[in-house]
């Protein structure tokens, strides 16, 4: 069925519609759109928690705005996929930093739009990247956030089949052989920890970008990198909570978006301070990009100052007082 251009009116198009809505805000910096771009209850999941008011959306955006007045952003893939006749699901990878500088990071923002309207979000961002240009103490600047807590969808169970049906609602079943063989990588490599199986999945000369602003290449160094988070969580799992595509030439053709929750105790090694033996509950995204039938190319996000405010949290740390971090 196609999308009835009510969904993103007055634009061309989901792509174009998440494009100028995003550089309005963020870069012209009209703060006021969002109450035309956003419902008053919408719901926003970020990494350190659920907020559930248009109102806090509008406080947020002007302290980070704020806090990072000579940065700014443009959009460096957009996968959407359509919820119904009158609504879309973008995932939007956006490239930040100063114009000429190679001081940067990057945001996924999977937005629910119907209607054109905001109705919930789900977003990360690489603040890890900024902090080490800093040099920045990684655990003092945790201990300056709160992590306040998830409520709503992400509370509840993992969808029992992301393929039919994820946190955004039903999908469309498009390019089902290449979403089953992003499952079937996630369930094999990730949660079977089988790391041999990389290269069934990926291509030999895969890329993957990740948090830090780490550039990873080969199947090796993909193992590596798994493993290095791993470490601290070994009997964590990575649940699958929606799924998009979207095949653009523009973006290099089919890419498939992956937002998942990863829940693990932290009690392996101790990566972020002392061991707590506590779970943690770490919202990501992934979008992988195929290339004939292979995948060749991983964003991986979540928020990793946001996870060890979490774990500071749980251990009963003294908070500190510090500047807002991007």
């Amino acid at each position: 069925m196609p999308l009835d251009p009510v969904a993103y009116q007055p634009y061309a198009d989901p792509d174009d519609f998440i494009r100028e809505v995003t550089d309005l805000i963020w870069v012209d910096r009209s703060i006021s759109f969002i109450r035309d771009n956003y419902e008053p209850d919408s719901i926003v999941h970020g990494a350190y928690g659920t907020s559930t008011t248009r109102d806090e959306v509008i406080e947020g955006t002007l302290m980070r705005i704020s806090a990072t007045p000579d940065r700014t952003g443009q959009a460096e893939d957009v996968i959407w996929e359509a919820r119904g006749d009158d609504a879309f699901l973008s995932s939007h990878l956006v490239l930040s930093g100063h114009l000429q500088s190679s001081d940067y990071s990057r945001t996924i923002a999977n937005c629910l739009y119907r209607r054109g309207r905001m109705v919930e979000e789900w977003v990360v961002r690489d603040t890890l990247a900024g902090a080490l240009v800093l040099q920045s103490d990684l655990d003092e600047l945790a201990r300056a956030q709160a992590f306040r807590g998830y409520t709503g969808t992400w509370t509840e169970p993992a969808p029992a089949d992301p393929i039919a049906v994820g946190d955004s609602g039903p999908r469309p079943d498009d390019y089902r052989p290449e979403v089953e063989r992003v499952v079937e990588m996630i369930q094999t490599v990730w949660n079977d920890r089988d790391l041999q199986k990389v290269e069934k999945f990926f291509h030999r000369d895969l890329v993957l970008l990740t948090v830090g602003n780490r550039l990873v290449i080969r199947p090796e160094g993909y193992r590596r990198a798994l493993l290095r988070f791993l470490e601290s969580f070994p009997a964590g799992r990575f649940e699958i909570r929606d799924i998009q595509t979207n095949y653009d030439v523009r973006y290099a053709g089919l890419r498939v978006a992956v937002t998942w929750k990863f829940v693990g105790d932290y009690n392996g090694v101790a990566n972020y301070g002392p061991l707590t033996g506590r779970p943690v509950d770490v919202l990501g995204i992934s979008q992988f990009t195929f290339h004939q039938g292979a995948l060749v190319k991983e964003v991986r996000l979540w928020d990793d100052i946001a996870l060890r405010a979490q774990i500071a949290g749980m251990r009963g740390d003294e908070p500190v007082v510090l500047g807002n971090i991007y």
